[in-house]
């Protein structure tokens, strides 16, 4: 364990270093921002672009999850990229695609041609999910790495918030509706085509940040490795050379990991597993239904369309708050235990939800929800995003930053991320029918799977707090 006490002691040797690694981590994370804007910004448009393409919900189900293939391919892709081209060069590609997903999506001339920007748009998100967090963490030292790695998170969590403030703010200069022309396109035409300018705020910020140490010694390059260390971590000469032999030896003789290497006698290695199931845990509970339909979800129990838009912001609010809360508990408490308490959490709020919306009366447009069973539905629902931030919003994204053997943490990385946006389709693409089924039966299925993943985490997660990611052997 001495790598620990090394980072600690090389941080606290230079405050300098710790700022500008922070503000490095900060620069990463705007991945994140774009992540979480793209993902959430179809929100406000679902009821409109339903409307203009008269589409049923299947078709509908389909477009707004379309997003999620393109993020399995990015996903799946990144991590193969990251280690051929480098960190930064695979932030510069996500940025590029970002742009033209946002212009596209904004001009679309049917709802296929929709679908297929929000596929591109989806590459450009799996990317950034994961090459924000694997760089965060290779840039990050030891003792602060939970709280850096957050970054990701809370900058995820701000671009859902902002993507709900400026639908919001559109909304009320189309007179309250996203339907209404402003200007010569409808209003959510502009709610999709203002992400241009944060995908460009991310390209630029990707040309002033340095790349990974750990890559750049990959790649032969370990001079400049030796001085982005010593930026970074602080330290003398000789804490240095330590840490690029760390890194050296648990590189091993790998040139470049491969899907191949993550195999083991139960197919792939138990670690990478492990990984897998977290990220699918993530998704099962159903989080991404809020962000992608919270305003189509509030329609449906009688919630008028400007109404429900606000709803969805301060639903954002609370994401950020349990986000922040995350950043402060994360290196102190840990990271399993934080999961064990959303876990409960998530499962108790689900379940209080899908009680409450079983009260809802009427069909159609006409479905109204009581005032006190409404009530309670909005306490439960900002319950349960409350709990998801503080504890598997944040920690995941930690988790796998830094659970995976360095030699194989690109590849692992890869297939962990490309399962999560796998499981997210799969829940974003049902929904539309489940809602129309039975909203209450779709909150008891998130909530059974809450209490799966308490069990889970229990028997199966072990604790990163404190380690080098040298020291994570599997």
């Amino acid at each position: 364990m001495s790598g620990v006490g090394n980072g600690r002691r090389g941080v606290s040797e230079g405050d300098a270093s710790l700022v500008h690694v922070t503000m490095i981590a900060a620069a990463a994370a705007m991945g994140g921002f774009l992540f979480g804007y793209d993902s959430a910004v179809i929100n406000g448009a679902v009821d409109a672009i339903q409307q203009r393409f008269d589409v049923g919900s299947g078709v509908l189900g389909f477009t707004i999850a379309a997003a999620l293939l393109g993020c399995v391919v990015g996903a799946a892709t990144a991590g193969n990229l990251a280690d051929r081209l480098g960190r930064i060069r695979v932030m510069q590609i996500a940025g590029a695609l970002f742009a033209v997903s946002a212009i596209g999506t904004a001009l679309p001339f049917s709802i296929w041609d929709l679908t297929a920007w929000r596929i591109l748009g989806g590459v450009a998100i799996g990317m950034a999910s994961v090459i924000a967090p694997t760089y965060i963490a290779e840039v990050s030292p030891a003792a602060y790495r939970g709280r850096l790695a957050s970054l990701q998170q809370l900058a995820i969590v701000l671009g859902i918030a902002c993507s709900q403030l400026v639908n919001y703010a559109i909304a009320q200069a189309a007179d309250g509706s996203a339907h209404n022309m402003l200007g010569p396109v409808q209003a959510w035409q502009w709610m999709l085509g203002i992400e241009v300018l944060p995908a460009l705020v991310y390209l630029g910020l990707s040309l002033v940040i340095p790349e990974s140490p750990r890559y750049l010694v990959r790649v032969g390059r370990v001079d400049r490795a030796r001085q982005i260390l010593h930026e970074v971590e602080g330290g003398g000469e000789s804490r240095i050379e330590r840490r690029i032999e760390e890194i050296k030896v648990a590189l091993g003789s790998e040139v470049r990991p491969r899907l191949r290497d993550l195999t083991g006698r139960y197919g792939l290695l138990p670690i990478v597993w492990i990984g897998m199931a977290v990220s699918a845990f993530q998704q099962l509970v159903g989080i991404n239904v809020i962000f992608y339909y919270s305003s189509s979800l509030w329609q449906s129990v009688g919630v008028a369309e400007a109404d429900s838009l606000l709803l969805s912001l301060f639903t954002s609010v609370v994401n950020i708050v349990g986000t922040v809360i995350a950043i402060m508990l994360v290196d102190r408490i840990g990271r399993k235990p934080l999961l064990l308490v959303g876990s409960a959490g998530m499962t108790v709020a689900l379940a209080t939800a899908a009680y409450a919306f079983s009260h809802a009366t009427g069909t159609g447009e006409d479905v109204v929800l009581p005032f006190v069973w409404g009530a309670v539905a909005l306490t439960a629902a900002s319950s349960f995003v409350l709990f998801f931030a503080l504890s598997w919003g944040v920690v995941v994204w930690v988790l796998l930053g830094e659970m995976f053997p360095l030699r194989i943490r690109a590849a692992a990385m890869a297939v962990a991320t490309a399962t999560q946006w796998l499981t997210n389709w799969l829940i974003t693409v049902s929904f539309p029918s489940l809602r129309d089924w039975s909203l209450p039966g779709a909150y008891v299925m998130y909530s059974c799977f809450a209490l799966v993943s308490f069990f889970f985490v229990l028997k199966f997660v072990k604790e990163t707090k404190g380690k080098t990611l040298e020291e994570m052997k599997g």
